[in-house]
């Protein structure tokens, strides 16, 4: 343990010397939570919708009323044709172009069904899905308020299936609150994995690690005084960024802080054996960036923080079974919006744990060390 210590502390004032790390370990994680989670919003605000009202009547009007009240909406109005309308979307001025026929209250009256065109640009295949669901919804809503008007006499005593929604875990469904506990995986992510493997290859181009190397400390020493300080750092830059959440953004953790802890503990094993092996197969700074870079951002990409994995192909969750930063956003978002125990998130911490053991082994293996 005294050799550790000594390891431990000539790392953390080479860690607080270095200008280049002290930035990302400090800075960093102020923009990941302050900027990304308010820009990487799956909402849909600032629809621009084009409205051609072809008949003119006060059913109509109830309609238009309701995109007019709802704030996601951008309404502007079209007296020409369709064609005219939909040029709206080829020049990218509207959204989505909503064309009410003529006849619409009439047929209405008449318990005649009744088709309304909805025109929506589909370049970004997200939002116009978001867009056509929002769409639909004012739709059904207005068509669920016009039905008792017009239903004949004899279906008056009909009663109405009344279906009401409830949102466990995250009842205002504040994308705030569900993006908060990815970007902070990225962060310890990058502290675990990206400066770990820097800063072993930046002794190698300083020339320092061959020094260590010829000395008699043993080779599981100096990795556990290697790696450690970025543990411990990672570690303080999740109950940081936990902090952060719970002033900005109101986040409650609904689960347990140990529970919550001990599988970031598992997981930072992983991502620090990780760098560790990258650190083996470079021999600069520059080569281990672009293979971290290659690496995080696969991880990243595929970890189910923007996207559901249930969503992705068959072969890609077969792939993320070994990508484990989509454990840890499972196991984040579980314990701290849902509440889960360690119980339920068991499977995956043994999995965690037996990789971090395979790449640990692996980067100990091809770490040479001369005695």
């Amino acid at each position: 343990m005294k050799t550790i210590s000594f390891i431990l502390r000539k790392e953390f004032i080479q860690i607080f010397r270095n200008r280049t790390m002290l930035p990302i370990i400090f800075i960093m994680p102020i923009l990941q939570l302050v900027v990304l989670v308010f820009a990487a919003n799956m909402e849909m605000k600032n629809i621009d919708i084009t409205i051609l009202d072809r008949d003119m009547s006060s059913s109509s009007q109830q309609l238009i009323s309701k995109f007019v009240g709802s704030p996601y909406y951008n309404v502007s109005y079209s007296n020409e044709s369709v064609s005219a309308a939909v040029s709206d979307l080829y020049a990218n001025k509207s959204d989505i172009v909503l064309n009410i026929p003529k006849n619409f209250e009439f047929d209405l009256v008449n318990n005649k069904s009744v088709d309304v065109q909805v025109l929506v640009n589909a370049i970004n295949n997200t939002s116009a899905s978001l867009i056509t669901l929002y769409t639909n919804s004012i739709v059904a809503d207005y068509n669920k308020q016009i039905i008792p008007q017009i239903r004949n006499a004899k279906y008056q005593q009909v009663s109405e299936l009344n279906v009401q929604t409830l949102f466990w875990y995250n009842p205002e469904l504040d994308y705030k609150i569900y993006m908060t506990p990815g970007i902070l995986v990225i962060l310890v992510t990058v502290i675990g994995m990206f400066l770990t493997a820097l800063n072993i290859v930046r002794e190698k181009e300083m020339g320092t690690i061959e020094q260590i190397n010829v000395t008699p400390i043993r080779k599981h020493h100096l990795l556990i005084g290697k790696l450690l300080p970025f543990w411990i750092i990672a570690m303080f830059e999740l109950a940081f960024g936990l902090t952060l959440g719970r002033i900005l953004f109101n986040l409650h953790i609904e689960g347990s802080l140990f529970t919550l802890f001990g599988f970031a503990a598992i997981y930072l094993l992983v991502a620090l054996g990780i760098g560790l092996l990258l650190s083996t197969l470079t021999e600069n700074q520059m080569q281990v960036m672009f293979l971290s870079y290659f690496i995080l951002l696969t991880f990243i990409l595929m970890s189910g923080i923007f996207t559901p994995i249930e969503s992705m192909p068959k072969w890609a969750q077969i792939v993320n079974r070994f990508n484990p930063v989509c454990y840890f956003i499972k196991a984040i978002r579980m314990i701290v919006l849902k509440g889960s125990t360690f119980a339920d998130l068991s499977k995956d911490a043994i999995s965690l744990a037996f990789y971090a053991l395979a790449v640990f082994s692996l980067a100990v293996f091809r770490y040479k060390k001369t005695t």
